[in-house]
């Protein structure tokens, strides 16, 4: 049955296909806790939520006896890091230039649910993206699909740092894989990359000064502090996955969706989206999930950030906006390019 599975999760798209179990991880419980004593889950107090299912999987589905951990690739064809040498466009993470990957996951996911359960008469499945309170990292380092490295991201030694995990918990009994050790050694190539400095220490992250975290979750005017050092990166951050050296033996990712709608864009073009141009633009896109509003402060820091006195204007027109924190972050890049 699992031969059978994993083939035909390649067929689906898949790029892997590692099995676990729930009860797996024991240890997430204490290492959740010891996060959030420390504050650093920021403003995501969904994390804080429902921590006696994220914390243990096997009280998510107590029925469930296998988890199915699938990743999928998407590889850029392109150098991450080049943009940022270009400080009058916009740094989009990677996986945020197509597709919004919780809805072509989630398709396959089912699609191979589905199958399982034509193999398996009486048996039943719950499918997960990220949006659920499931540890993926974890679950996938336990069943050897990758290892989370010094930067807490998963990589593989064949895959590399590009892919995204779904998982498919099931009552079917499927043989789980041994768990991957870490591949890491003495290098610290993600540590010294991170423009911020969010890793405290190897393997542990304050979110409260990720890129990542910054422009996407954190509401309201970011740390005057951290604002110089985001550049123009306005929607995540891929530093710490780029220099990680695994990355020579990433395979190509298959799926074209997961590029095009954006590449890396101007800056002033970016600045001038209203509400309605900012929903027509990132539709179908992750982007479009934080609004326009924290889009809009988060392209003003990057023209803050710029160095380029013919973006003053676009800064200036922007101060008097209606939401308070694009408002600040306008003020705050006229302010920076007028000392520049």
């Amino acid at each position: 049955m699992k031969e059978r599975l994993a083939a035909e999760a390649e067929s689906v798209g898949f790029s892997r296909m590692r099995v676990t179990t729930p009860g797996a991880v024991p240890e997430i419980a204490e290492r959740l806790q010891q996060f959030l004593e420390a504050g650093r889950h920021g403003q995501m107090q969904w994390m804080a939520e429902r921590t006696h299912w994220r914390g243990d999987p096997t009280a998510l589905w107590p029925e469930a006896r296998s988890v199915i951990v699938l990743a999928e690739l998407y590889t850029p064809e392109h150098d991450p890091l080049a943009v940022l040498d270009q400080p009058d466009r916009a740094a989009i993470s990677v996986y945020a230039q197509g597709r919004d990957y919780h809805d072509l996951v989630k398709k396959r996911l089912k699609r191979l649910g589905r199958w399982l359960l034509e193999q398996a008469p009486g048996e039943e499945i719950k499918v997960f993206v990220d949006t659920a309170p499931v540890m993926e990292k974890p679950l996938a380092q336990a069943a050897g699909m990758g290892w989370q490295g010094k930067h807490t991201n998963l990589l593989s030694r064949e895959l590399g740092s590009w892919f995204f995990l779904g998982s498919i918990f099931t009552t079917v009994p499927l043989p789980p894989d041994p768990p991957e050790r870490s591949h890491c050694g003495s290098c610290r190539a993600c540590l010294d990359a991170c423009p911020t400095g969010a890793f405290p220490a190897p393997f542990q992250l304050d979110a409260r000064r990720c890129i990542s975290y910054l422009t996407i979750e954190h509401k309201g005017p970011v740390d005057p502090e951290l604002r110089p050092l985001m550049g123009n990166r306005i929607y995540g951050c891929d530093d710490c996955l780029a220099v990680c050296p695994w990355n020579k033996f990433a395979q190509t990712g298959s799926e074209m969706r997961y590029r095009g709608i954006v590449d890396s864009p101007p800056l002033a073009e970016l600045a001038l989206l209203d509400d309605a141009g900012f929903r027509e633009r990132f539709s179908g896109s992750p982007i479009k999930r934080i609004g326009r509003d924290r889009f809009v402060r988060n392209v003003l820091y990057a023209i803050g950030n710029s160095g380029r006195e013919d973006l003053a204007g676009v800064a200036r027109d922007l101060a008097g906006d209606a939401d308070p924190a694009v408002a600040d972050a306008a003020r705050w890049a006229l302010g920076r390019l007028s000392r520049a």
